[in-house]
């Protein structure tokens, strides 16, 4: 491998010479050799975006510093960022400084570098430049909340709606079929199915409210506190005027936040935002254990479903077939669930001016942001747009369902209900069989109060 020579504050070092990061960044990799945990490209894209829009910041503020050519050769550089033709110059260790240091220092870096190579000179310097009028500090946490705001409206909020229109589709199919209830995993009074459906569809429909709630407060940026929140070094509107660019660019609102001391050593904001999405989880893990329980068997559990055959289901067992997508999605809410444990650990441990747990929470959100979307339109393509209700099996289960004796108590009172239940139990007879044998109704009566269809 050809190296060349970077140079930082601490000296030269080695960088391979096909590589357009410097110093800091090779400092990083020697020092921070841990784990495989890397930042997601989308991130560096984030980060980037803010690079660019604190460039046009800048040049509209200090056009004598960061000068119409200097911001030519930036812009030249986020846009083969954004293409991905400079994917593999981001390649530090999540586990690194707690502020992201070197992670902005490592955009900086290839920033200057590139334009510089466009260029042909030495133009762009990656702190005096790149990061004018900011600091790791206030860059980072900004990053972290336009990514998230990005990464949830763009991949996670659609595939939430596709699940609730599947549910909707299902809902709206079996609206009349009625079937039994259940609580305690017990028999309860008849619902039907297009109820129990609903109950699925209006969680996620919560979830989603709760999420796109939780977005509005991580709209408010970092942006424009530098180091400690007091804005050194930054010209005066410059926050303002970066957000307006960065909004027009990503076509979402951001703006300053009001007191940026907050902002650089709090991250609540974060630990709500995914406090919305261990919502979801929580509702997901809910909703695909209903429907496994539902389509157990085929023959010796509920079997009030049929879900996709897509795969076989083992290795020994022929024929077998197993509710691998709800398996899936309930590993993801498990994950996430976990996710939100660190995050909300990292918030409370930030030390005066700084929160040092930054990369750590960013690469946990972005993943659960990244498991639920995935997870979900698989688990709503390949499970639940196939569910077909097996109707025979819950007029059949409803029929043996002793709860419907529920029906009967306004005439007989609960204690009569009770006794009735407990005597069709014990001697394997129906409830209308044991109703006739203790008195307590005429065949008529009992025909014209027990309709399980009024029930629901």
């Amino acid at each position: 491998m050809k190296y060349r020579i970077e140079k930082d504050s601490f000296g030269e070092i080695q960088v391979p010479s096909d590589k357009y990061w410097g110093a800091q960044t090779q400092r990083s990799l020697e020092c921070f050799d841990i784990g495989k945990e890397k930042f997601d490209s989308f991130f560096i894209e984030c980060l980037s975006l803010i690079k660019l829009s604190c460039a046009l910041a800048n040049n509209q503020l200090c056009p004598e510093r960061l000068t119409d050519e200097k911001l030519k050769y930036i812009t030249l550089a986020y846009e083969q960022i954004l293409k991905g033709k400079l994917d593999g110059n981001f390649p530090l260790s999540v586990w690194q400084t707690g502020s992201g240091t070197q992670t902005n220092m490592n955009v900086n870096e290839v920033f200057a570098n590139y334009g510089n190579e466009l260029a042909g000179k030495r133009l762009l310097h990656p702190n005096d430049d790149i990061n004018m009028s900011q600091s790791s500090n206030d860059v980072f946490p900004s990053a972290m909340h336009v990514c998230t705001v990005l990464d949830i409206k763009s991949s996670l909020i659609p595939e939430i709606k596709r699940l609730i229109n599947e549910f909707l589709i299902l809902e709206e199919r079996y609206k009349n079929t009625t079937k039994s209830g259940r609580t305690h995993l017990q028999d309860a009074t008849p619902i039907t199915f297009g109820q129990e459906v609903s109950g699925w569809r209006a969680s996620l429909e919560c979830d989603l409210a709760q999420i796109e709630e939780s977005l509005k407060p991580l709209q408010k940026i970092a942006l424009g506190g530098t180091a400690v929140g007091t804005g050194l070094n930054a010209p005066k509107y410059f926050d303002e005027i970066a957000c307006e660019h960065l909004s027009r660019l990503c076509g979402t609102e951001f703006v300053p936040s009001e007191n940026k001391f907050h902002s650089l050593s709090s991250k609540s904001e974060l630990v709500f935002a995914h406090g919305a999405l261990k919502a979801l989880a929580c509702d997901l893990m809910k909703i695909a254990n209903d429907i496994r329980w539902l389509a157990s068997g085929p023959r010796l559990g509920l079997g009030e479903i049929t879900i996709p055959a897509n795969e076989p289901g083992s290795s020994i067992m022929p024929g077998k077939v197993n509710p691998t997508q709800c398996e899936a999605i309930t590993m993801i809410a498990t994950q996430v669930m976990g996710n939100d444990a660190t995050i909300g650990i990292c918030a409370s441990q930030g030390n005066f001016e700084l929160n040092v747990f930054m990369p750590v929470m960013i690469y946990n959100l972005m993943q659960s942001v990244s498991l639920l979307s995935s997870g979900i339109y698989s688990f709503s393509e390949n499970c639940v747009k196939g569910i077909l209700a097996n109707e025979k099996k819950m007029k059949e289960n409803l029929d043996k369902s002793l709860m419907l004796v529920t029906a009967l108590t306004p005439y007989i009172g609960y204690q009569r209900g009770a006794e009735i239940a407990k005597l069709a139990q014990k001697e394997g007879i129906t409830l209308k069989e044991a109703c006739l044998s203790l008195g307590y109704l005429t065949e008529n009566e009992f025909d014209k109060y027990f309709r399980p269809e009024d029930m629901v």
